[in-house]
């Protein structure tokens, strides 16, 4: 041998990509099956790793920057703009919001499907770049600008200028929806998962991933909304705009440098097609012997041969879809996918039921997290504003559940991992699964904090005779509220990036997208559970003559007992949590 005497191969087929290690045993190529732009197989030294996932957290940041200045002064914008009543913008922008989490599933099934994960960011990014531009323009020609009018006269003018927006609103909503549930997934494809340290590289990529987000959110909050609130309408969506071409420029710059994983199948038809199939062989028997359920041979060592989930015997009734009848032995008919399935097949659907229940216990988590934009926002609004002589906005302190964020990542990530990992041996510190639970528990902090904080504010409104004057701030400083915003950023910085990681480890190689889509649907799920819980708690507390715990005076109200609530109905979710985590870990134990 020439050049080549200084390596050794060992070369494995996986489809199309080899695993080669040189001399010094560090694999060549990757084993996951990822390739390059190109379609070739990816070089483990040019590719993916942190090299890549900074285009990718700088395309996050960026663009939760311009989503969230879009959002943060909404309701003002529209209001003022279009002369609405408050009310009717409060639903305009909720309705708004739930959309980009319904719209995920889309952007999931293209990327899974058809057109992969990174397409799917490039299109879905310059669509809501489209949409930010689109509100830009509403404000700049004067076709769409509100006549000077009398009451009903201009109600043409406010119609055409209305809708104008909607349609750039639809846009955002559309481009975020089809961008979140790739994004994240995109920077795990990055590190191959074979590999052992990339495997903890990948655990402290979703760490980043989050601070990224935070970082996105803050700047948005706290300068981009100053902006807005001193600038004209066009000016302040100028920087989102901004923001979104910058965001689309990161992911377009590191293309070189991605590591891509090729789209399989459609996961809503592979799936209807085990329910099918079970329910039309419900009187077959399911064989003692799982060798002999439908299971196709590729040959080989092909990549999707080493992705095939093994057989497991939970959720018996579904392996009827696998179970071959003697009519189709006979017959040799094998290729009727909606009468008879692999064991592939079937298995990717338990491991998606199986995650449901964790799933499920994501949803009161996000729906706290609703109650920390609202509720807690309407506590402070009662609440002495003023340090000094400077006057406390109160949305501001939102922002400091992201600047925990900001502050906690990297200690969590470069000191807190560490110093676990010493006790527990686990290679990321905590599991997955206990980072969650840790959130929840946390949550469950933040709004006894919350609680306390306003039986606090309602007994000095009695003592001082406030009740009945809410026009008047109660003498209890604004910044009593600041363990409650800070503790569920902390409850954020365990969960979130732990609820990234699990979903993408524990959801089929197939399905990853469309599991990443269900978390963010699990975030809109959380706005109609806030608002039923509002809706229930209003009825039930305010039947007959009671005034109830929400009247139009909080401070004849109880406020402190929804918070309470809550707290209780956080601290129930959270051991269902640990109940099925626990549950879940014995099964993969099996």
């Amino acid at each position: 041998m020439a050049a080549g005497e200084n390596y050794h191969n060992s070369l494995t087929s996986f489809g199309q990509c080899y695993v080669q290690n040189d001399s010094s045993g560090e694999l060549y190529y990757t084993i996951d099956g990822s390739v390059d732009f190109y379609g070739e197989p990816a070089l483990k030294q040019d590719t993916g790793k942190w090299r890549s996932c900074f285009f990718i957290l700088g395309a996050e940041c960026c663009e939760r920057m311009a989503f969230y200045g879009v959002s943060s002064h909404l309701v003002d914008s529209i209001t003022k703009k279009l002369d609405l009543q408050r009310v009717i913008a409060v639903q305009t922008v909720t309705i708004w919001q739930g959309t980009t989490y319904i719209v995920p599933l889309i952007g999931a099934i293209l990327a899974d499907s058809y057109i992969g994960r990174y397409w799917t960011i490039v299109a879905f990014s310059s669509i809501q770049f489209i949409g930010v531009c689109a509100l830009i323009i509403t404000g700049s020609i004067p076709t769409f600008e509100p006549t000077v009018c009398v009451e009903r006269y201009c109600a043409s003018t406010a119609v055409r200028q209305y809708t104008a927006i909607l349609v750039g609103l639809s846009l955002i909503a559309l481009g975020t929806g089809g961008v979140k549930p790739c994004v994240a997934v995109f920077g795990g494809d990055q590190f191959d998962e074979y590999d052992l340290r990339e495997r903890r590289m990948k655990g402290s990529y979703f760490n980043w991933f989050y601070f990224a987000t935070c970082v996105g959110i803050f700047v948005a909050s706290f300068f981009i909304v100053r902006i807005q609130y001193t600038s004209a309408w066009s000016v302040g969506f100028l920087v989102p705009a901004l923001s979104m071409g910058i965001s689309i420029a990161f992911i377009l710059s590191g293309t070189p440098f991605y590591r891509f994983h090729k789209p399989r199948q459609n996961p809503f038809t592979t799936m209807f097609q085990v329910l099918v199939a079970s329910c039309r062989n419900w009187n077959l028997d399911v064989p003692e012997d799982s060798s002999l359920l439908y299971e196709t041979q590729n040959g080989g060592f092909t990549i999707e041969e080493k992705f095939k989930l093994k057989h497991t015997d939970t959720l018996r009734f579904l392996d009827k879809a696998a179970v071959i009848s003697n009519a189709e032995l006979v017959n040799e008919n094998l290729y009727n996918p909606w009468r008879l399935c692999t064991v592939n097949q079937v298995e990717q659907l338990k491991a998606l039921i199986n995650l449901f229940p964790i799933w499920a216990t994501g949803i009161t988590l996000h729906a706290a997290r609703v109650q920390v934009s609202t509720l807690f926002v309407e506590q402070g609004m009662l609440m002495d504003t003023k340090i000094d002589s400077f006057s406390l906005n109160v949305d501001l302190l939102g922002v400091f559940e992201y600047t925990s964020g900001i502050i906690l990542v990297p200690l969590y990530d470069k000191v807190i991992i560490p110093i676990v990992r010493r006790f527990t041996g686990n290679e990321k510190g905590f599991s997955k699964l206990q980072q969650i639970g840790i959130g929840h528990f946390i949550s469950v902090l933040s709004m006894v904090a919350a609680a306390i904080v306003e039986t606090i504010r309602l007994n000095i409104a009695k003592e001082l005779g406030l009740v009945y004057h809410d026009k008047n701030a109660i003498p209890l400083n604004i910044l009593w509220q600041l363990p409650q915003y800070i503790l569920f950023g902390i409850s954020m910085v365990f969960s979130y990036p732990a609820q990234l990681e699990f979903f993408y480890d524990e959801s089929p190689v197939a399905l990853r997208s469309l599991c990443n889509a269900f978390l963010m649907l699990s975030f809109g799920f959380g706005y109609y559970m806030t608002s039923s819980f509002l809706h229930i708690v209003k009825y039930c507390t305010s039947k007959g003559d009671k005034i109830g715990w929400l009247p139009k005076n909080l401070n004849e109200g109880h406020l402190d007992y929804v918070f309470w609530t809550s707290a209780g109905i956080s601290f129930l979710n959270m051991l269902i949590f640990i109940i099925y985590a626990m549950k879940f870990k014995q099964r993969k134990a099996l």
